[in-house]
């Protein structure tokens, strides 16, 4: 059974996005970004199956609140252009169940975060009415900087692309 895809892109305050917009678009949360005061609610939102958050061991319990999560992400930052979030779009395999399919999403999670020792948030996604139905796909949202007992430390430079 293969993986078929899986592209990382950046959240970035450049390109006038924010973690906490993605997050709650991602997993059809309704969540508000406590710098901007903008809320975002997808509540509405079709086609999510499974959501939830993947922290190290010893993370803070608020690690597991997606508001509290990318609201910290954001406080973290401080540049104008900052990288808030990093995203993980991986295609899952059409012949998998429901169930197996939210599993390896979950799997999946953790593994990323066991190795970049960063939080992240996992949302299946149901294939578009409009689209190719085998189009099965989990998003993975991560926090760019590492997850501790006492919260957000230092930035996971590793899947940075210029060398620091």
């Amino acid at each position: 059974m293969a993986i078929y895809r899986c592209e990382i892109k950046t959240v970035s305050r450049s390109q006038g996005a924010s973690s906490v917009a993605g997050a709650a678009y991602r997993a059809g949360l309704d969540l508000t970004n406590e710098l901007t005061g903008e809320r975002h609610d997808y509540t509405r939102k079709t086609g999510v199956l499974a959501s939830g958050i993947v922290a190290p061991p010893g993370a803070p319990g608020w690690a597991q609140d997606a508001a509290r999560l990318w609201n910290a992400a954001e406080a973290a930052e401080t540049r104008k252009n900052s990288v808030v979030a990093r995203e993980f779009l991986v295609s899952l395999p059409h012949e998998l169940t429901e169930g197996q399919r939210i599993e390896l999403a979950r799997d999946l999670t953790a593994e990323l975060v066991g190795r970049f020792s960063f939080a992240a948030m996992f949302a299946v996604h149901a294939p578009d009415k409009h689209a190719d139905e085998r189009n099965h796909h989990v998003h993975i949202l991560a926090t760019t900087r590492a997850m501790g007992a006492a919260g957000l430390g230092a930035k996971t430079r590793e899947l940075d692309d210029r060398k620091s």
